[in-house]
């Protein structure tokens, strides 16, 4: 609200003294029974407080949604994906022997037995042979329920699940076997992929600096 300007006060002192003609004393100036006042105009150029206006709210438009760079979560689930590859260096005849001692020390460090995965390039591991001789849809059923190591010819690896840790024995049969075998098993493996067998052979296969 505007504030109403005062009336000017007349000092008396201001006007001087009032002389009557009769006594010649000077007489205090009659002052005026004050009225009511009028309301003050509006002076021009200073309006009154500006009244307060609504918050303005965004609209989710207004926010840019954030990307993801290089280092955001697509590449670290891409750095996930790539099992780390473990060699073990035997020879053919024991390289199975080698991937046994493998699975013992996967086993006797924590991991699940269903966990694994255990692949071979020549003969069938002994428990595949057997497992086997009870059909083949008994023998994928035990894959399928993942609760036990599960061992499986090479030439299957396309037919059988991922799995954490993929073991795979190279213990002879073709050379188109291991060429065959170790891609889909690097494949297979979800964080870890050991191979035991000539150094030399895996390398030519699955690159240098395994």
């Amino acid at each position: 609200m505007p504030l109403i300007p005062e009336e000017p006060q007349i000092h008396e002192s201001a006007q001087g003294p009032r002389v009557t003609p009769a006594s010649g004393r000077t007489a205090p100036t009659p002052r005026p029974v004050p009225g009511p006042r009028p309301a003050a105009p509006a002076r021009p150029g200073r309006p009154g407080p500006p009244r307060p206006t609504a918050p303005v709210q965004r609209t989710p438009r207004d926010v840019a949604p954030a990307k993801s760079g290089p280092s955001g979560p697509t590449a670290s689930v891409a750095a996930a994906a790539t099992p780390q590859i473990q060699l073990i260096p035997a020879s053919a005849e024991g390289a199975l022997d080698a991937a046994e001692e493998a699975v013992d020390l996967l086993l006797d460090s924590g991991r699940a037995p269903g966990d694994v995965l255990v692949l071979t390039t020549g003969a069938q591991h002994p428990w595949a042979e057997h497992e086997l001789s009870f059909g083949e849809a008994a023998y994928w059923a035990q894959h399928d329920a993942g609760d036990d190591v599960f061992y499986a010819d090479g030439a299957a690896a396309a037919r059988a699940g991922s799995r954490p840790v993929v073991v795979v024995a190279v213990n002879g049969g073709p050379a188109s076997a291991a060429v065959a075998a170790l891609p889909l098993a690097h494949a297979r493996a979800g964080a870890l992929l050991i191979v035991c067998g000539d150094p030399q052979q895996i390398n030519s296969v699955l690159g240098a600096g395994v």
